[in-house]
């Protein structure tokens, strides 16, 4: 089985399980993955993640050219975004999961740390997030408040709209915003509740250990 097949088939899989899980809904969320030739696999426009053809997803070489596939997503300029900023970015998921896009219509979330460090998992995997603000879908605005972040975030929260995120693969791109949706659940389940969130020599010892870029 050659790369672009296997990896085909293996974006459509992780898609349906974060479909079926209700992380995205309808035709909501999109997917990218990175080819090792430099080339990009990328969900259609339209589609719904718990039922794509992996003869159909969008295929593209290393100069941006759509080679197969349908007409991808229009949410590329958040993708190409985190490709041309983020060094090591090997793939980046967008979905419209219900509680991550909850806190970012709350008035006391913090634009520039939208997330609690509530658990060990979200200071691992996440990270600090940045609210962006609202963009008409498929805004290539969305790309460029991406870009002014000059790869210093690996997720991004956009309001009214839904998390994205950057992996060095796919597979850490989806546990990092599935960890999003959970931080940002658990968040709003202890809200007025003044929880506890570990504190900076917790936080510290996590980066040390991990070598975390937070």
């Amino acid at each position: 089985m050659s790369e672009i097949t296997k990896s085909k088939e293996q974006l459509c899989v992780w898609a349906k399980s974060m479909f079926d899980r209700g992380l995205t809904c309808g035709a909501s969320g999109n997917i990218s993955l990175r080819l090792s030739d430099g080339g990009l696999l990328v969900t259609p426009t339209g589609k719904s993640m718990g039922f794509l053809d992996p003869n159909e997803i969008s295929q593209f070489d290393e100069a941006g050219n759509l080679v197969d596939g349908l007409a991808p997503t229009k949410e590329m300029p958040l993708h190409s975004a985190f490709y041309e900023t983020r060094t090591g970015t090997g793939a980046v998921v967008h979905l419209h999961s219900t509680h991550s896009v909850a806190a970012s219509l709350l008035p006391e979330t913090d634009p520039d740390d939208v997330l609690p460090p509530l658990t060990a998992y979200s200071v691992m995997r996440v990270g600090r997030v940045k609210l962006l603000p609202f963009f008409m879908p498929g805004d290539p605005d969305m790309g460029n408040a991406i870009k002014g972040l000059a790869g210093k975030r690996s997720a991004v929260l956009l309001a009214h709209h839904g998390p994205v995120v950057a992996g060095k693969d796919l597979e850490a791109a989806i546990y990092s915003i599935e960890e999003l949706e959970e931080t940002a659940k658990l968040a709003l389940l202890t809200r007025g509740m003044k929880p506890k969130v570990l504190d900076d020599q917790q936080i510290g010892a996590l980066v040390r250990k991990f070598d975390l870029d937070y």
